[in-house]
């Protein structure tokens, strides 16, 4: 079986720059400058085509939302993680744009009420930062709790989706 081929762009934003890594089959990663590179592992070999049509929905739909348009995401993906860490990923983009919720709460809603560590744990390894949105998950206390980007880049997502969420 053949490695599929690995596309990759840079998107600047507000928040940092943005490193989009996508399939034939989907979006791959978002990656934050500073993040550790076994988060998410990728093959050596990438191909820098920014007019990928994956990597270009991706920018496009990126942009919207940065520009406070786009509250939700509609890609593909190509997830690659236990199947409990895909069904946590997976379960991120339910939490609404604006909101927040715990690991504790993510675990009920995978119908493992006891699995909290293993929520933050996978979330932790989520590879498409904002797009499968693990930002909004915050610690029981309420206070936040690991982010790829950094806690700073972690409150500043969550003060600009509060200021753009449209009340309800």
């Amino acid at each position: 079986m053949t490695e599929d081929r690995h596309y990759i762009t840079v998107l600047d934003s507000q928040f940092g720059e943005l490193t989009l890594i996508a399939t034939d089959k989907g979006l791959r990663a978002v990656r934050w400058p500073t993040e550790m590179a076994n988060r998410a592992p990728l093959p050596d070999e990438i191909t820098g085509q920014p007019d990928h049509p994956m990597l270009r929905a991706t920018r496009d739909q990126l942009l919207e939302y940065l520009g406070g348009e786009r509250k939700s995401f509609d890609l593909p993906f190509d997830l690659r993680g236990t199947v409990f860490q895909e069904k946590a990923w997976l379960a991120l983009a339910s939490i609404p744009y604006g909101a927040t919720t715990t690991y504790s709460e993510q675990a009920a809603r995978l119908g493992r009420p006891k699995a909290a560590r293993a929520v933050g744990a996978a979330n932790g390894r989520n590879p498409i930062s904002i797009i499968l949105p693990c930002h909004r998950v915050v610690g029981a206390s309420g206070h936040l709790t690991g982010f790829a980007g950094g806690l700073d880049t972690k409150k500043q997502i969550l003060e600009f989706e509060k200021e753009n969420a449209v009340p309800g």
